[in-house]
């Protein structure tokens, strides 16, 4: 904005907040314009003038701020340069004082520190610390060592702990005795129940014995009955029966019965049954019958024979080669005795019953054939006379198992009599 010629001297002053201006011309073209295009359209060429002004003093206003911005900005870099060189000099020679300074104080050689320490903490010193507190523990701790040990050992009333002392002493010779007297009951309970342990390893040993035994018995009573087994097919062969071992295999309704023989089984067919029962075991007179009716039920069979191996294994109050209920027989057999003579009129006899129970459709004379049945009992029964008389006379064995071949040729002669008359039938 350029100022006119003035027609007259303008004038301009400032009254409290506001600006009088007098006499002032303005000859600028954009002003000049504004203000006309303002009067032209109808505004009030004063308020135009007044913002003209108002607007440039702030334009100038800010224009002046943006300088003096400007200004300060240049000499703050100015000074801050200044001072940041006059700082790195003056660091740098805080840093080298220091350096010379830590080195005087912290040096490894000669610094006043490590000097220092080493006087007072190096173990070649006796002014270090260390030594000097270790002196004088060792002066404290022996002075207090003799105090403590002259006032608790004193019994006086000069030591604290003499009362508990003697409280002690007692509670410990109490519990000493006690402990001795629990050791004498540990000790009697323990003698007893070594005793008590001692019984329980003998009832043990026995039980194990016992079972040994029991398992022994069972492998004899097996043996025994393979035994039985044996000799019954060996009589049973020459009579033409026909002979099973079936003590393993189950019969209509159990296993009870060992051996099973057929009579006359290997010409036709059988013409009756025996069933044969090897016991190794004494048993009760009712239990030997009932098992020996329980062998004729599930065997089929018609005759029963118990066979044990000597005679004080027969049950109480029975004999041997007797017989019980018109169809069981008793026989004490010793496979290791002498011979199968026992055995051989046991099963003759067995089987000449089922065939006398059928005499009356097969034509067998059956008063001829007990008499032969008879006559051989008796026989038997002297040839176990001899047989006690060999036990009791040692010397007349020799002239005694003469005389019981005789008779024992004698019972088979009369076997083979009752066999004829069977054949006969």
């Amino acid at each position: 904005m350029e100022a006119a010629t003035p027609l007259r001297q303008p004038h301009v002053r400032t009254i409290g907040d506001r600006l009088a201006v007098d006499g002032l011309v303005v000859h600028d073209e954009s002003a000049v314009r504004l203000v006309r295009e303002r009067e032209e359209a109808g505004d009030d060429p004063v308020r135009a003038v007044v913002d003209a002004i108002e607007i440039g003093a702030r334009v100038l206003d800010r224009e002046q701020a943006g300088a003096n911005a400007d200004f300060v900005r240049s000499e703050f870099d100015r000074t801050a340069r200044d001072v940041e060189t006059a700082f790195a000099d003056r660091a740098k020679q805080v840093a080298d004082d220091l350096g010379k300074k830590v080195d005087e104080f912290f040096g490894p050689d000669s610094g006043h520190l490590t000097r220092a320490l080493e006087r007072h903490f190096s173990d070649e010193s006796d002014a270090a610390v260390q030594n000097r507190v270790r002196d004088v523990l060792r002066e404290v701790m022996a002075s207090t060592r003799e105090d403590l040990l002259k006032q608790f050992s004193s019994a006086d009333a000069s030591n604290p702990l003499a009362e508990f002392k003697a409280r002690t002493v007692e509670a410990l010779r109490a519990a000493s005795d006690q402990q001795a007297e629990t050791l004498r009951g540990v000790e009697k309970r323990m003698a007893d129940l070594q005793v008590e342990l001692q019984a329980l390893r003998d009832q043990r040993q026995k039980g194990e014995e016992l079972e040994a035994e029991r398992e022994r018995g069972t492998a004899k009573g097996r043996t025994f009955e393979e035994a039985v087994y044996e000799a019954v097919a060996a009589i049973a062969s020459g009579q033409g029966d026909d002979c099973d071992a079936v003590g393993d295999l189950r019969g209509a309704t159990g296993k009870t019965g060992d051996v099973v023989v057929a009579i006359d089984a290997c010409t036709g067919p059988a013409r009756g049954r025996v069933v044969f029962e090897a016991k190794h075991e004494k048993l009760s007179k009712p239990k030997a019958f009932k098992q020996l009716d329980a062998a004729m039920r599930q065997r089929e069979a018609d005759y029963a024979v118990l066979v044990v191996p000597a005679e004080d294994e027969l049950p109480a109050r029975t004999r041997a080669l007797h017989e019980y209920n018109g169809d069981k027989l008793l026989v004490a057999w010793d496979p290791d005795g002498d011979g199968s003579l026992t055995l051989e009129v046991a099963y003759s006899l067995a089987r000449a019953r089922v065939l006398m129970s059928r005499a009356d459709g097969d034509g067998i004379d059956a008063g001829a054939l007990r008499d032969s049945i008879e006559r051989t009992l008796g026989a038997m029964e002297d040839v176990r006379r001899i047989k006690q008389q060999l036990t009791g006379a040692e010397t007349s064995i020799d002239n005694a198992r003469s005389i019981l071949d005789a008779m024992a040729g004698h019972v088979r002669a009369l076997l083979a009599e009752m066999d004829q008359r069977l054949l006969a039938g």
